[in-house]
């Protein structure tokens, strides 16, 4: 039986986003480079223009670098997104961290290996639930690396019960036997976003194999494949803790709530967030959920770039 394979081009579809968002569209520079972490170990990062990087982006958990595709084609800036460790085609955490790819303290070393490596000099960095819990950690190992902070609807304060359906989500199936019904539980689960962006979402983070199937690029533990998921039990174990960090924190911090209900955020979070933080903006987005780089990225893009300049 003949398998119909789905063409991916990884880097032809910003022509899309742009469109979408009505964003006039200017073919970006974008390579892939790869940064060892350690031997044998390696992050990727989507490097975006040719000048030094000004801003530093980190994606969710289960999601990769592409996710910030639309906030970068609006931001139109030199800058870096990284692939976490587990995540994308960046290879996975080390096999002595307890938690995987939610191991925020190990993900935090990683990535300021990365930054030294390719953005030393960014203005911001800027991440978005996992990647904003890796981005607060980031400012323990490495704060002379941290010059602002953009923290997108994730405070320490998340737990499973506010996280519930993107786990439910992500903890899915390991495979999918065509991409039609890959689309379709994405769509399910993503109900404030628009099929061509899911679609394009898709291609970025799914592997099509040999027999047609469709599986998921990230991994939930340090030593799995592309594809099998063995999830950690108690994946936002010790997030709690991560206000002290935050409390010990002196640069800007913007945190950005999405307020629609796919947010995990509550009112308490930000009230928490205002009365921890020496320096802290709170902007709500009413037009957003849990992924406002998905939602609303032109808008997130402005906030970006008025803070970080």
């Amino acid at each position: 039986m003949m398998v119909e394979k789905v063409a991916y081009e990884e880097f032809s579809y910003f022509h899309e986003n742009a469109q979408e968002y009505g964003i006039p569209f200017k073919p970006p520079t974008v390579r892939r480079e790869f940064v060892e972490v350690e031997p044998g170990r390696r992050l990727s990062v989507l490097v975006w223009g040719s000048a030094e990087p000004e801003l530093v982006f980190l994606h969710g958990g289960a999601q990769n670098a592409h996710t910030w595709d639309t906030v970068g084609l609006a931001l139109d800036v030199p800058m870096i997104c990284i692939d976490l460790p587990g995540h994308g085609h960046s290879d996975g955490p080390s096999s002595t961290r307890a938690h995987g790819p939610t191991d925020l303290f190990g993900n935090a070393e990683d990535v300021a290996v990365a930054i030294r490596k390719l953005a030393p000099n960014a203005k911001a960095v800027i991440g978005m639930s996992l990647g904003g819990m890796t981005t607060i950690a980031l400012m323990h190992v490495a704060p002379e690396l941290v010059r602002k902070a953009v923290l997108v609807d994730v405070t320490p304060g998340v737990n499973q019960e506010k996280a519930k359906a993107i786990t439910n989500f992500i903890n899915g199936p390991r495979t999918f036997p065509s991409f039609e019904e890959l689309l379709a539980r994405t769509i399910e689960h993503n109900p404030t976003r628009t099929e061509a962006s899911l679609r394009r979402g898709i291609l970025h983070n799914a592997i099509q194999q040999e027999d047609g199937s469709w599986v998921w690029r990230y991994r939930l533990h340090g030593d799995a494949s592309v594809g099998e998921k063995v999830a950690d039990e108690k994946p936002m174990e010790g997030f709690a803790s991560m206000w002290d960090v935050l409390a010990q924190a002196t640069m800007p911090i913007l945190l950005v709530r999405g307020m629609r209900p796919q947010s995990v955020m509550d009112d308490a979070d930000e009230e928490m967030f205002l009365e921890t933080v020496a320096d802290p903006t709170v902007v709500r987005v009413a037009e957003a959920g849990h992924s406002v780089q998905g939602d609303t990225p032109v808008e997130l893009a402005e906030m970006i770039r008025e803070f970080s300049f």
